[in-house]
């Protein structure tokens, strides 16, 4: 059969184009970030915001290896609340992720919370080291002060919180977070010093 030049043009011209349905997927960027406003700030069951709205964001890079770095802040109120200064908490952590059988991660690192001008009598930064193992959507941690007090709360080094939770997608950008936690605070003077609205 013998082509016309326009039916020619159109044939080498699709010839020509890449095969992008062969080409593998690209890799995912490693470096994330997040903004947001929520409607109130609450970690391990207390308002962190004193009930009302907070400017939230971070930054993360995840290393295709499993180890990974991040920042994240957002605006406080209780640290006013207990008598000091400051508002805004800002996070620095870093760990290694990787799936230690199928479909269970395991997760360590360290996490360091940076209350900046707090002026608490005990300073309110706090250094925690945690693991956590995840099988699908649920998440069990732990995490533990190792040698730091407790927000701001004098002789709790070594305090502890264990925790559940589970992250399920309803769909339409809507996404279930059950949460359970226990805290496990060492604390030789909390009945003589007032322990402010923290976590």
């Amino acid at each position: 059969m013998k082509l016309s030049p326009s039916l020619l043009v159109l044939a080498l011209a699709a010839a020509a184009l890449p095969a992008f349905a062969d080409e593998p997927a690209p890799a995912p960027d490693p470096l994330s970030f997040n903004v947001g406003v929520v409607s109130e700030y609450r970690y391990r069951g207390i308002s962190q915001s004193r009930l009302k709205p907070a400017l939230q964001g971070g930054l993360d890079y995840a290393s295709p290896s499993g180890f990974y770095v991040g920042a994240w802040a957002s605006t406080i109120k209780w640290i006013k609340d207990a008598g000091g200064d400051g508002q805004v908490e800002v996070d620095l952590y870093g760990g290694y992720k990787t799936e230690v059988a199928t479909g269970l991660t395991l997760d360590v690192g360290v996490l360091q919370y940076y209350y900046p001008s707090n002026k608490l009598p005990t300073s309110a930064n706090t250094f925690e080291i945690y693991g956590a193992l995840s099988y699908g959507p649920v998440t069990a941690k732990y995490s533990n002060t190792n040698g730091t007090n407790l927000f701001g709360v004098p002789g709790t080094k070594y305090s502890g919180y264990f925790d559940v939770s589970a992250n399920f997608d309803l769909g339409d950008g809507m996404t279930l977070t059950p949460h359970v936690g226990h805290p496990t605070r060492r604390c030789a003077t909390c009945r003589l010093a007032p322990t402010p609205t923290t976590r």
